[in-house]
């Protein structure tokens, strides 16, 4: 890493590296020492900055791509970190030629962590379905991108501190402070910029793009402006020629983006793709709904809505809930008004609360009219009330006693940012807003192929004070994606069923449609009690519940 060196007194001459000495030397700046040092460390302030943006905009993708952000935060991190200390380690054997080797780091660095979020979107939409030995290339691609920023960023460090020690002799201790301070606060202006500034206005692949650009034209300006003396005239010409062919490149890249992003979305999702949107909470897509095709909503690239067989989901989530008093009733997500559709087909329902945490959603569904029109229009009902906001920090402000019936329309617990929505804490809530005899219902996942997970649901509820009848609905076709993974419509590994569980406080419910209430298209009383007995054979016994502090789900 970095050798201490000890202080000499101003002005003492030392050798330089290159032209004029050995390595070591005082650098004849174009500027006062103070200014030079300085530059250096605002330079390495921007560079922190889009080396954070990087490492950041790694995790999103993984994340958008591949599902269960836990899990791909700590892939990406760690190996990140890890290749850190060995690019640092390396960066050793560059410190005779500092300057050279700084400039050569930061365009590298600029082009493989400019150029890492097309590449990982691309090869994730035109092979993601390969299978085969190819069914973790995506990954792999991940973790090469991850090892090849972080020895590039471990790098920086030594280079700079042998750059900063040539401007002004001083402790080891003190270099190592200032070079310290101006990166953390770097890495801080960088978090905070990727996802309040770079992602909201740019997206993830222009903003990696636009952070490259700036990566390349800082390292390269610092080097050839302060540095240019300790580099050959041909050292020069090439780093030029470096940084204007990156520069190329990302700068192609940047105006081919929405093309490449057009291409890449037909593939992954066909050719009918005909709104993309990227909200404040997620990307958001439909697909069909004219000329008689199908309507699918896909959120982050997962298929939530199949316009062929959502009826059957949203029936059997929402009509067994309701055999009982619903005057008021409660839905955690549904932003997009399905679920309210078939609430408002029962008679006697005086008020609706939708909580969605994507406004964007709730707008398209408002607006759409294919959306709309499958929804039918329910968004609008007078007795419909829409609140933007998370639901567990909702209930957690709402009135005791206050609802009939709460409908629980929320993503798959195997993603990560659910599960505290799937938690013993959060079942508590929505009990405490539960009037006496009221009824809770819970989409759980698919039941063949996450058991565990769809039991670790019911065991969670029963651990919150909930009786508990669970049972599963068979999908007729393979397009409705349950669970957390991304899949194409016409994918066979898409869940093709989904299981729910009914509850009730201190008393265990029974899962029957309201003899009084309307007659749904997919669903009878027969079909549901075989539904019942249908999740009863798959049950897993003996499952803890899961919990803030300690998720029981696979992902």
């Amino acid at each position: 890493m970095i050798e201490p060196q000890a202080p000499a007194p101003p002005g003492s001459a030392q050798s330089g590296d290159g032209p004029g000495g050995d390595a070591g030397g005082a650098v004849r700046l174009p500027v006062r020492p103070g200014t030079g040092r300085f530059l250096v460390l605002a330079g390495v302030f921007v560079c922190a900055a889009c080396g954070l943006v990087y490492e950041l905009e790694l995790v999103a993708l993984a994340t958008y791509l591949m599902g269960d952000s836990v899990t791909q935060a700590s892939v990406v991190l760690s190996v990140m970190v890890f290749a850190m200390g060995i690019g640092s380690l390396a960066a050793k054997r560059l410190r005779r030629h500092a300057a050279a080797g700084f400039g050569a780091v930061e365009a590298a660095l600029a082009l493989v962590g400019g150029c890492s979020a097309m590449v990982l979107y691309a090869v994730f939409a035109w092979t993601g379905d390969w299978g085969g030995m190819w069914a973790d290339g995506p990954r792999a691609l991940l973790v090469a991108f991850s090892l090849a920023t972080g020895l590039l960023i471990g790098a920086e460090v030594p280079l700079l501190m042998e750059l900063i020690q040539r401007i002004r002799r001083q402790d080891a201790g003190g270099a190592v402070a200032d070079l310290s301070a101006a990166d953390y606060v770097g890495a801080l202006v960088g978090g905070l910029a990727f996802p309040f500034l770079l992602l909201p206005l740019l997206g993830q692949l222009t903003g990696a793009l636009i952070t490259g650009a700036v990566n390349a034209v800082v390292g390269g300006a610092l080097v050839l402006g302060l540095f240019r003396r300790d580099l050959t005239p041909r050292a020069r010409r090439m780093l030029v020629t470096a940084n204007v062919c990156v520069l190329a490149v990302l700068g192609t890249a940047a105006v081919l983006v929405d093309d490449f992003e057009r291409a890449a979305r037909h593939a992954m999702y066909g050719s009918d793709v005909r709104v993309a949107l990227q909200t404040d909470v997620q990307e958001v897509l439909l697909t069909g709904g004219s000329d008689g095709r199908p309507l699918n909503l896909f959120l982050d690239g997962r298929l939530r809505v199949s316009g062929q067989d959502e009826r059957r989901y949203h029936e059997a989530l929402v009509h067994p809930a309701m055999n009982g008093p619903h005057a008021r009733v409660l839905v955690l997500g549904g932003g997009d008004g399905l679920a309210v559709r078939e609430v408002l087909r029962h008679g006697g329902v005086r008020r609706i609360d939708v909580v969605e945490l994507d406004a964007g959603v709730v707008r398209l569904a408002r607006r759409d009219p294919a959306l709309s029109a499958l929804n039918g229009r329910s968004l609008g009902d007078p007795r419909v009330r829409v609140t933007t906001a998370d639901a567990f920090d909702w209930l957690r402000r709402a009135p005791r006693a206050g609802y009939d019936v709460v409908v629980s329309d929320l993503p798959h617990p195997g993603i990560a940012a659910s599960t505290k929505l799937y938690s013993q804490e959060f079942y508590g809530l929505a009990r405490r807003v539960l009037a006496p005899g009221g009824r809770l219902v819970v989409h759980g996942g698919a039941v063949a192929s996450r058991t565990r997970d769809f039991w670790t649901v019911d065991s969670t509820l029963r651990a919150a004070g909930f009786g508990t009848a669970a049972y599963r609905v068979r999908g007729r076709l393979a397009g409705f994606a349950a669970g957390p993974d991304r899949s194409s419509v016409d994918s066979a590994h898409v869940h093709r069923d989904w299981g729910f569980v009914l509850a009730a406080a201190r008393h265990a419910p029974e899962a029957r449609l309201d003899p009084a209430g309307p007659r749904p298209r997919t669903l009878t009383g027969a079909s549901l009690a075989a539904d019942v007995l249908a999740a009863e054979d798959t049950r897993v016994r003996g499952l803890p519940p899961s919990t803030l502090v300690h998720p029981r789900y696979t992902g």
